[in-house]
């Protein structure tokens, strides 16, 4: 199979889809990889490293999407590389549908077979693809935050762990699963004081179990989150509902009864934030303030520790990237069903209950296309 890597156009965006490393098994597995010029240079990885890993080099992204049979991603597709899709071209990356309805109508439109990292499963019924991103973005969301609550990035002033006589900064990370987990741990790390708000009673147990007293594990209630949010000098949003549009857990109406400089970090931006006045940004211009509450909402979080987020992504994806150059799309599905959950459009159909139910759109099953 030929296999394109064109370089990611989303802004402040500097992670790669294939490392050199992935393109020399991928070659060595007989198959010829695209990778756009300096499409690596974001993880210091330059073109004579692809080329010395078996790559072909080129110039445009143009020649890649007009000439491979698979694309591999970091980032949704931009609008300028959606109208360079071909019907039965595989696109395979993170995709994020169910807040973007002109990315999914522009991939239904294509003829593409889009499979995304977000939705593809494993035996424990997790998402294996997302995990990697999700521990980099957590880990960041507490560094990020921190940062935030300085004065020169707009906050209160206030140092975390605190110092002998001052108290902690106090931590709400709202989700207990990998993001919230990864959050909790930097702040823990941080010394600061921190509770975490989940649903699942397995989850509370693990998180109870593994933090001990380090850590307060609460119900998430929406008086608990209400009270606590008061209180708090950061707030991390780290729910996750697989596919679908995340919970605005966190009005409007709740922001004045926060710190005047206390800061919220929406990771469940991706999937349309889970605060109601989240709005997505970039690395560039990261922060807003409404009501006195500074917002990080950055969309590409991992992006910023690119080289680090590109080789624990394709840790995860390479396996399965392998297996649809060797078995085609539909080989591949037919032979391990959680890949065909990662199918979200197939040849002109919607094939995700989630993002159909967001937009309001009709779906086929993904098994009735193979």
């Amino acid at each position: 199979m030929r296999i394109g890597v064109p370089k990611e156009i989303k802004s402040q965006e500097y992670r790669v889809g294939l490392t050199p490393e992935a393109v020399s098994e991928l070659s060595a597995d007989g198959h010829e990889v695209w990778v756009e010029t300096l499409a690596g240079a974001g993880i210091g990885s330059m073109d004579e490293d692809y080329l010395a890993s078996g790559a072909i080099i080129k110039d445009t992204a143009a020649e890649i999407f007009a000439h491979c049979e698979m694309i591999v991603k970091v980032k949704e597709p931009q609008a300028v590389e959606r109208a360079m899709l071909r019907p039965g071209q595989i696109l395979y990356t993170y995709l994020h549908l169910a807040p973007d309805p002109e990315q999914t109508n522009d991939l239904i439109k294509s003829g593409a077979v889009c499979i995304a990292y977000e939705t593809v499963t494993d035996d424990s019924g997790e998402l294996p693809l997302l995990k990697p991103m999700s521990q980099v973005a957590g880990r960041l969301a507490t560094q990020v935050g921190a940062t935030a609550l300085q004065k020169l990035g707009g906050g209160r002033g206030v140092l975390l762990g605190g110092v002998p006589g001052v108290s902690s900064g106090k931590v709400v990370v709202i989700g207990g699963g990998d993001v919230g987990y990864n959050a909790a741990l930097m702040a823990i790390g941080l010394q600061a004081d921190v509770t975490i708000l989940e649903r699942s009673n397995k989850v509370m147990e693990k998180l109870s179990y593994e933090f001990g007293n380090r850590a307060q594990v609460r119900r998430s209630t929406p008086d608990a989150l209400a009270k606590l949010l008061t209180e708090a000098d950061l707030v991390i949003g780290a729910v996750l509902i697989p596919g679908a549009a995340a919970p605005k857990l966190v009005t409007r109406d709740m922001l004045p009864t926060m710190k005047e400089g206390a800061v919220l970090v929406d990771v469940a931006i991706d999937q349309g934030g889970c605060f109601e006045t989240s709005k997505a940004t970039t690395h560039a211009d990261p922060t807003y303030v409404i009501d006195g509450v500074v917002h990080y909402c950055v969309a590409n979080m991992p992006g910023a520790v690119a080289r680090t987020s590109t080789y624990a992504l394709n840790a995860a994806t390479l396996y399965y990237a392998k297996r649809i150059a060797r078995l085609g799309w539909k080989g591949a599905m037919r032979e391990d069903p959680h890949l065909l959950n990662g199918m979200n459009v197939c040849e002109g159909k919607l094939t995700i209950k989630a993002v159909a139910d967001a937009q309001g759109l009709d779906w086929v099953e993904p098994a009735s296309v193979l």
